[in-house]
C-alpha cells in the first residue's frame, strides 16, 4: 500500500506541475525521449520513429500517434518521411519544442532533486535495483493465468 500510495502522490506532483506549463504527462515523455541525445553530448536531437516511440513510452502505437498528433499540431514536433524507409515517418523535435523543453526542465529536476534528496548515493542506487526487480515481477504477473471467477 505504501509503493501504491508514494507512485499516487508522485504522479500528481509531476501532474500539477506539468499542468502549470499546459503540458500532458504523455506529451512532456515524447518531448524528453526526443531531447534525450542532446543531454548525451550529441549535436542535434535524434529522429526516432512513432514505434520506437511508443515502445520506450510504454504505451500503444495508437496513444503514441495522438500524442505525436497534438504536438505536431503545437509546433512542438515535426514528421518526416525516413530516408531509409520510404513508408516509415520519422519524428523531429523542432526548435519551439527544444526551447519549450528547456525552460521546463529546470523546475522538472528542481522537483524531482527535492523528492530524491532525502536519500544518498548508496540508497538511490538501492532504490533503482529494487524497482527494476519489482519491474521484472510486474512483468512476470501479467503473463500468469488467473483461474476464471467462480460462478456460485
Amino acid at each position: 500500500m505504501n509503493l501504491l500510495r508514494s507512485a499516487d502522490e508522485l504522479f500528481a506532483i509531476k501532474s500539477a506541475f506539468l499542468n502549470q506549463h499546459n503540458i500532458s504527462n504523455g506529451r512532456f515523455t515524447v518531448l524528453l525521449l526526443l531531447s534525450a541525445a542532446v543531454d548525451e553530448g550529441e549535436a542535434e536531437p535524434p529522429a526516432r520513429g512513432p514505434a520506437e516511440l511508443a515502445e520506450m513510452a510504454g504505451v500503444t502505437r495508437a496513444t503514441m500517434t495522438g500524442l505525436i498528433d497534438t504536438l505536431e499540431k503545437d509546433g512542438y514536433v515535426r514528421r518526416e518521411p525516413d530516408p531509409r524507409d520510404r513508408r516509415a515517418m520519422l519524428v523531429h523535435v523542432t526548435p519551439k519544442g527544444e526551447a519549450f523543453t528547456n525552460e521546463v526542465l529546470p523546475g522538472y529536476f528542481r522537483r524531482v532533486g527535492t523528492i530524491m534528496a532525502p536519500l544518498d548515493a548508496t540508497e538511490r542506487e538501492e532504490l533503482l535495483r529494487l524497482i527494476m526487480k519489482l519491474r521484472e515481477g510486474i512483468a512476470a504477473a501479467g503473463a500468469v493465468d488467473l483461474p476464471p471467477p467462480s460462478t456460485v
